[in-house]
């Protein structure tokens, strides 16, 4: 098959190709180039946009291309190098010649040419199935996303478990598509790197878009109320079961279908409610201006907030603004522990069983590894019953993997979750009562609860029986209450005094 050539031969410069690794090399650039192309028109014509199908045509496929003309070059200079010493030593040199007279040569060809539609075939059942895997979950949040696992992890026990990451974090239209995969280039420059941020904050460029949730959610339904009950546990030796059943007053914003009020007044279809945020997180909000469906315009403005409007970013209240952590809320500790001891997997019969898990997880760790061991050590030591303590460490320890992770230095006190306001200020960024016009004779309503809520019952046993049509006022149970802000003492973490 190589058949030899005199120096004296007339040489052309395609010899040079006529080896098995330069064709090994074409037929490498060759998938490489029919992977882009299919992967190009999968991603024109697919009725769901795949941001991620950016790494895979512009980042993977001219990778394996270029290796591909690498490997023929190469092949080409070490043909070249072996004439040439054939050269030198009065040698005659062989190249790659197929005659197709020859039995052995048509053999070769032939398994050559299989192999060679056969890594076709795979190159592009493989760039199909990776786009599909691309678009799953699994891929975002265990495979290219280390940095992810917090979301990953806290985004299955949401109600948007089942949602694809895909579904939620590309927007509408072509820019947005365009950008969500140049954003998808950066984060696989980023995860290689390993100089991603911790934790990783939600930007402007990353936060989606309110038409998202438009798309599964109807902003136009008229909800009216909801009954729900809060079962929360004191940090005392009985760990004192305390409820609080109450409407919720969702409402709607769409006069045609309800009265307009409510939680979602703030919806914006009747009103427009915009603000502007000091922080990145907006937590902090000194500024609000409401237009109502008349078109009549009112701002409110703290004592803090000096100067004029159009010298900061005005933004347009959205679903998100409340919804802050709609598919990857991390629980606070404190709350985590009540839904276990409700749920039965924390005996409350424990002595001070409440306020000892919450200590053992919210001290500092540097590792998941170094938590669990320390959960476990802190509960043994507190319980040397391991009747008590085995089935106490393990829901800990279960509770520590989900909300916690050091290594990404995430939990509940790095992404705020402003529904409602026990944890964060939530509604209390904008209705503290410090939010007037410029003539002091309108204040953004402040401690009206009802306007929110109605309290039907509260406390614990038969308490929880006496239902009040009209609603009971607020009491706390183990302190008195006032005028003050549930976030004074209630952090997520153990309780202050």
């Amino acid at each position: 098959m190589p058949e030899a050539i005199s120096p004296t031969q007339p040489q052309s410069f395609r010899r040079h190709f006529q080896n098995w690794l330069s064709w090994a090399g074409m037929v490498l650039g060759a998938a490489a180039l029919f992977a882009f192309v299919l992967l190009f028109a999968i991603d024109l014509f697919a009725p769901a946009k795949n941001p991620y199908i950016g790494i895979l045509a512009y980042v993977i496929a001219p990778f394996f291309f270029l290796l591909g003309v690498a490997l023929t070059l190469l092949g080409a200079i070490l043909h070249k190098r072996e004439e040439r010493r054939a050269i030198r030593l009065e040698k005659k040199h062989r190249i790659l010649q197929i005659d197709l007279s020859r039995k052995r040569d048509r053999r070769i060809l032939a398994a050559f040419a299989l192999g060679a539609v056969g890594f076709l075939f795979l190159t592009a059942l493989g760039s199909y199935e990776t786009y599909q895997y691309t678009e799953s979950v699994d891929f975002c949040g265990k495979r290219c996303h280390v940095p992810m696992k917090p979301q990953f992890i806290a985004a299955q026990h949401t109600a948007h478990a089942q949602v694809e990451c895909v579904n939620c974090h590309v927007g509408p239209g072509a820019a947005a598509y365009f950008k969500t995969k140049l954003n998808g280039v950066r984060q696989l420059y980023h995860t290689v790197l390993g100089d991603f941020d911790r934790p990783i904050y939600i930007t402007g460029e990353t936060r989606p878009d309110q038409e998202i949730c438009l798309q599964c959610h109807w902003p136009n339904r008229y909800v009216g109320t909801v009954d729900r009950t809060y079962q929360h546990y004191l940090s005392d030796e009985a760990n004192t079961p305390f409820a609080v059943r109450l409407l919720l007053n969702v409402g709607g914003g769409e006069p045609s279908r309800g009265p307009v009020g409510g939680i979602h007044w703030h919806m914006n279809i009747a009103n427009k409610v915009e603000y502007i945020a000091t922080d990145k997180d907006a937590e902090t909000i000194p500024w609000v201006r409401v237009t109502n469906a008349q078109g009549q315009t009112t701002e409110y403005r703290t004592d803090v907030f000096k100067g004029e409007p159009s010298q900061h970013e005005i933004r347009r209240m959205d679903c998100l603004d409340c919804h802050s952590r709609p598919a990857h809320n991390v629980m606070p500790p404190n709350d985590a522990v009540d839904v276990s001891i409700a749920a039965g997997r924390i005996d409350p019969k424990i002595p001070f069983a409440k306020a000892k898990v919450v200590a053992a997880l919210t001290q500092p760790y540097t590792s998941e590894q170094e938590a669990l061991q320390a959960i476990a050590t802190s509960l043994r030591t507190a319980y040397p019953d391991a009747a008590q303590a085995d089935p106490l460490i393990a829901e800990a320890q279960a509770i520590y993997r989900q909300n916690f992770f050091p290594e990404m230095k995430t939990n509940w006190r790095t992404h705020p979750n402003n529904i409602g306001h026990k944890d964060w200020n939530g509604c209390f960024r904008c209705h503290d009562g410090n939010h007037k016009t410029a003539d002091g004779k309108k204040t953004i309503s402040a401690n009206d609860c009802n306007s929110c809520h109605l309290i039907l019952a509260q406390g614990s046993g038969e308490e929880l029986k006496k239902l009040n049509a009209n609603g009971y006022p607020f009491f706390h149970i183990d302190a008195e209450f006032s005028e003050f802000s549930c976030t004074t003492c209630h952090t997520g973490g153990p309780q202050l005094p």
